[in-house]
């Protein structure tokens, strides 16, 4: 069930939506109304599926006016779900990346892929059924483009750096933007001394060049409020961005550091996840969070995804040293 309240929702200010994906208030899709139509942001898995469902009928729309389903980028958290949810939304369009809209339109290649991370078993636990939809009800976002939705206009920005098929939508009305991956990650948890938000550099795309020229076209939009698929809504994005940053460039400094460090390849992802522990333990020091073990427990996720992707990206330019 999803921890909304409401029953009649100001249109001018999108819904969180809790997926309750591997555990509450970790993973979001958002809901934006207007005259009884509606866009999700955000499909997460198809187990998310009966939740979004139900906000629909919690707010009184029908499935038959669900207009859009949009997703930040294919990563199976935000766009696992599409299949399951279009096929109860019978006059949705899935609006997407074109990298990201190939792997919908036949998703054989990113189903393979999360089945050999995650095992079989895994997989249709977090995951469940995963299947091609057809190309007529994926339309390609280009980059900076924008699109009426009633009284509200979505616009979408290109942000690499997290991933190369992501976007980010800015939404008029609310004067705030849908910031999938881009612009971190703030665990409700975390906040409870003040904002503590971080960013994701997961495998496979992380590039922190790419990522701090995401952070600067979100800040640019002028948006008041972003809203985070990890997790809601979040203000004050200036004090955001530069914590974000801070934590861009120590990762940028162990990606350096790890491609020049002696561990063997199969030990450099406990080799970073060892050195971004001890950076966050200064980190949350400072906000007096950081001899909560609550909290230990909420990062240490993000700290393994983190450390693998930074790993990942410094043995893949090891091996391009080393061939050149």
């Amino acid at each position: 069930m999803s921890d909304l309240s409401a029953t009649k929702p100001a249109t001018s200010e999108p819904i969180t939506i809790d997926c309750h994906y591997i555990k509450p208030n970790f993973a979001a899709a958002f809901l934006v109304v207007d005259n009884n139509h509606a866009t999700f942001v955000e499909n997460n898995t198809a187990k998310a599926t009966p939740t979004l469902l139900n906000a629909l009928s919690k707010y009184r729309i029908k499935a038959d006016n669900i207009d859009y389903l949009i997703v930040t980028h294919i990563h199976l958290d935000h766009a696992g779900g599409s299949y399951a949810l279009i096929k109860n939304c019978p006059n949705a369009t899935i609006l997407a990346h074109p990298r990201a809209a190939n792997h919908l339109i036949d998703p054989t290649k990113l189903v393979t892929s999360a089945r050999k991370v995650y095992g079989d078993a895994a997989f249709e636990e977090l995951y469940g059924e995963i299947k091609a939809i057809d190309a007529s009800r994926v339309r390609i976002m280009q980059d900076g483009e924008t699109l009426p939705f009633g009284s509200h206009s979505f616009n979408f920005i290109y942000t690499r750096g997290h991933a190369n098929h992501h976007f980010c939508i800015y939404e008029s009305r609310s004067n705030g933007i849908f910031t999938g991956d881009s612009f971190g990650l703030a665990y409700p948890a975390l906040q409870t001394k003040g904002l503590f938000i971080f960013p994701s550099t997961s495998p496979t795309d992380f590039d922190p060049a790419e990522a701090r020229i995401s952070i600067k076209k979100i800040l640019d939009t002028g948006a008041d409020k972003a809203y985070l698929t990890h997790f809601g809504k979040i203000t004050n994005l200036p004090d955001a961005a530069a914590q974000l940053l801070e934590h861009l460039d120590f990762s940028e400094r162990l990606l350096e550091e790890s491609m020049r460090s002696a561990e063997p390849d199969s030990n450099l992802p406990a080799f970073c996840e060892k050195k971004l522990k001890r950076h966050f333990q200064n980190a949350l020091e400072k906000t007096g969070l950081a001899s909560d073990p609550i909290v230990w427990e909420i990062l240490s996720l993000d700290l393994k995804l983190n450390a693998d992707g930074i790993a990942h990206v410094a043995l893949k330019r090891r091996s391009k040293s080393q061939n050149s």
